[in-house]
């Protein structure tokens, strides 16, 4: 079994900003990722609020970057899944590639994924018709009639991004206002392609093999549409990747891990950092600076064991 000074579950953001603080600080540290290095930003089409880089970079651009600056401290990256993660006090061990660890502090960044619409056609369409990231899918859809759901900064980006690629998109809302930046719902009232669908749910979902209609209704008339659309993009919020807590650590009320101002959670020596926690912010500025606080704090903790 190898032992780790601090263990970093998750490369995205938060993850590797923890990193970079952790390995500039003469920590024994690793960062394992299931996948790769980015998390959720590598769909982002663009990022237009991270400061520093100006004329917003695409997601893929900016956490290349990310990766590079936490290679120049020479943070070692296992590539594979976290099981069997035990979390207490006194032990905190977990296996990666059927090898063994445990550290003396460990800091959870697996971040979020997308939430469902819950509709009963939903899983049927997916791959086929149904995607939640436009910018990993759009391009299928070029020359083509399409939808998005949802209000936030997400989903409105979504419907500016698949603008330029799809012929006509649809903009469901289930409210007449949108929680999205200023900025963003001003750009996407200017499209000419851009039909915006407020105050309307999707009820009904149609094709055969492929998706090829939305039925939408008004949530007040209860006034039902059908739009002919090959794909439908999903926006509306994201899940705590927390599966690998559950029952160690204290959630909130929306399965977010309950952390303090430095990160820390129920457990002594276990921090969150990102999209996984109880924050007022999901951002990208917001998750590199937890991981900075919670690499930071856990060198502390390290250093009185």
């Amino acid at each position: 079994m190898e032992k780790l000074g601090i263990a970093i579950i998750g490369g995205g953001p938060a993850g590797l900003a923890a990193g970079i603080y952790a390995a500039r600080g003469g920590a024994k540290v690793k960062l394992f990722e299931e996948l790769f290095p980015g998390g959720q930003i590598v769909k982002t089409h663009r990022v237009e609020n991270y400061p520093g880089f100006t004329g917003g970079p695409d997601g893929y651009a900016l956490a290349a970057a990310l990766e590079k600056h936490a290679s120049e401290f020479e943070l070692p990256v296992i590539y594979g899944s976290v099981t069997d993660l035990k979390l207490t006090e006194k032990e905190k061990t977990f296996t990666v590639n059927g090898e063994e660890y445990a550290a003396d502090a460990v800091i959870l960044c697996m971040g979020a994924g997308p939430r469902k619409l819950g509709h009963p056609e939903e899983d049927k369409f997916v791959g086929a018709g149904v995607s939640y990231c436009a910018t990993c899918d759009g391009n299928f859809y070029r020359g083509r009639d399409v939808a998005v759901v949802g209000g936030g900064d997400t989903a409105v980006s979504d419907a500016l991004y698949l603008a330029g690629l799809c012929r006509q998109v649809y903009l469901i809302h289930r409210r007449d206002q949108f929680r999205a930046a200023a900025t963003l719902v001003d750009r996407v009232k200017r499209a000419e392609n851009v039909e915006l669908v407020l105050d309307a749910t999707v009820v009904g979902l149609s094709g055969e093999d492929r998706l090829s209609a939305v039925t939408v209704e008004n949530k007040f008339t209860k006034e039902q549409r059908e739009l002919s659309v090959g794909g439908l993009f999903v926006a509306v919020g994201i899940l705590p990747r927390t599966e690998l807590v559950q029952g160690q650590l204290d959630l909130d009320e929306g399965g977010f891990i309950v952390t303090d101002k430095y990160m820390q959670t129920s457990v002594p020596g276990v921090f969150a950092a990102g999209d996984i926690r109880n924050t007022p912010l999901r951002q990208v500025v917001t998750a590199c600076a937890d991981g900075a606080v919670a690499a930071t704090k856990a060198i502390e903790y390290v250093g009185m064991k």
